[in-house]
């Protein structure tokens, strides 16, 4: 499974790589800067064919691709021959002027951007299906190892295991998905947090919790699942019980069972089976599971509990326009608070990702979209693809050497003072970029190691 959430990672991010390329290519092109080379995927060249001064590639490995712009070498040339300032062919990168440059530069994030907000808006043109479960909720306190006795932001707020939430700050909580969105992107934050309690509607301030490890924010409550029977597994234990979809599991070994963390509690001293009793078609019944555990002691009991699907209405042209770059603005508002918070003392290993492991999170994700048909897969993929988008709009801007931020810099430098920058001043910061890049690419390598090893 690791192998194909892997594969599909790689087709994602070489997809967001090649719109981003084709900004850059875009650019190119309309300030007159010839573009030797155009590829799909890197590598051997499979195929070619030229049309306008460019080459139009076919390459081995399909992830992503290239921009091979004329002129790109002359600040290697001009420092090997000892030149004041870097060459300006026709028709080349440093050729042109600064301002076109720099918005060669600039529009390869630009249309990460754009591309994340096109299918924000498609997704919400068409509609798509959230599958969650009910915004009531349970306390993890309730549920505390003996002896342990921590109080959580749930506890000091004063909210209840049964409480449906039903608005957080100023936002409807339609779901549990709403309310673990809200929680985690409010990290320290009070809320006001709209609650039903039986007959009664309540309003309590919640400050909530921040992990130190990856800031993000902490209630301490688990999703009040219902303990009914979804998709079980051919020849597993659940089948051989004789347990069947839509069963509502009642008592494990004696003990009620309200929700999916009472069923989950008889598990936690390893058990090698249990007795299970539940209601299927109105009549009540009772079998005994046998329990195998896999090589990490996690129990393999071959069923999952039902899950709800929220649909979401699909919405005008106009309408999914503006939801889409509201998602925009908002994924960008979370990514520079993310690079704020790395300066906040939160663990860095917990905190960045590398390549490798945003490869396997968006085939993680887009397996885990695709259990629930062909559109909620493609949906699922394409809504991590334009988060994605936009953090390496974020990241590309910077203004660190290598990156497309560090030609900005240059850019902007040469234009307001009419002069361009000496060969070795460029390549001095180059290399200082340079460096922050391989020390960071090998931070992520490893971190992203140990993560799938981990998993």
């Amino acid at each position: 499974m690791i192998i194909i959430n892997i594969l599909i990672g790689l087709v994602g991010l070489g997809l967001v790589i090649l719109v981003h390329e084709t900004g850059h290519f875009a650019a190119a092109k309309l300030f007159g800067i010839d573009v030797e080379a155009f590829s799909i995927g890197w590598g051997k060249k499979l195929f070619g064919i030229t049309r306008g001064g460019t080459e139009y590639r076919i390459s081995m490995i399909p992830i992503g691709g290239y921009c091979k712009m004329k002129g790109e070498q002359m600040l290697r040339k001009a420092l090997e021959d000892e030149q004041s300032t870097i060459p300006k062919e026709p028709g080349s990168f440093y050729g042109v002027s600064p301002w076109k440059r720099l918005g060669v530069a600039v529009a390869g994030p630009g249309l990460n951007l754009i591309f994340a907000a096109l299918v924000f808006s498609v997704i919400w043109f068409i509609g798509f299906k959230i599958h969650s479960y009910e915004s009531k909720i349970i306390l993890v306190s309730e549920y505390a190892a003996p002896g342990v006795q921590e109080q959580y932001a749930a506890d000091r707020a004063g909210l209840e295991t049964g409480d449906r939430i039903i608005a957080a700050g100023k936002k409807r909580v339609e779901h549990y998905s709403d309310l673990q969105e809200i929680i985690a992107i409010n990290g320290g934050k009070t809320l006001d947090f709209t609650v039903t309690r039986g007959e009664r509607t309540l309003t309590l301030p919640v400050t909530l919790g921040k992990d130190a490890k990856t800031g993000v924010g902490q209630l301490g409550i688990y999703a009040w699942i219902e303990p009914v029977v979804d998709e079980v597994k051919q020849g597993s234990a659940a089948h051989i019980a004789g347990l069947m979809r839509g069963a509502v599991i009642t008592a494990a070994d004696g003990k009620p069972v309200r929700h999916t963390i009472d069923f989950m509690r008889t598990l936690s001293g390893s058990p090698s089976q249990i007795t299970i009793t539940y209601e299927r078609q109105g009549a009540s019944r009772e079998t005994v599971l046998r329990i195998p555990y896999g090589e990490n002691g996690e129990p393999d009991l071959g069923f999952s509990f039902a899950y709800l699907t929220f649909k979401t209405p699909r919405l005008s042209i106009f309408r999914a326009a503006g939801k889409g770059l509201a998602d925009v603005g908002m994924t960008l508002r979370l990514s520079l608070k993310s690079i704020g918070m790395l300066f906040q003392g939160i663990n860095v290993r917990e905190a960045v990702s590398g390549p490798i492991r945003i490869t396997y999170i968006i085939g993680e994700t887009a397996s885990y979209g695709f259990k629930f048909g062909l559109g909620g897969g493609l949906a699922t993929l394409f809504r991590f693809l334009s988060l994605l988008s936009v953090a390496v709009f974020v990241m590309n801007l910077l203004p660190i050497p290598a990156l497309d931020g560090g030609m900005v810099v240059i850019s902007v430098i040469e234009g307001i003072f009419k002069k361009p920058l000496r060969p070795k001043a460029v390549y001095r910061y180059q290399i200082v970029g340079f460096t922050i890049i391989i020390a960071l690419v090998l931070f992520t390598t490893f971190n992203d190691v140990f993560f799938l090893i981990k998993r």
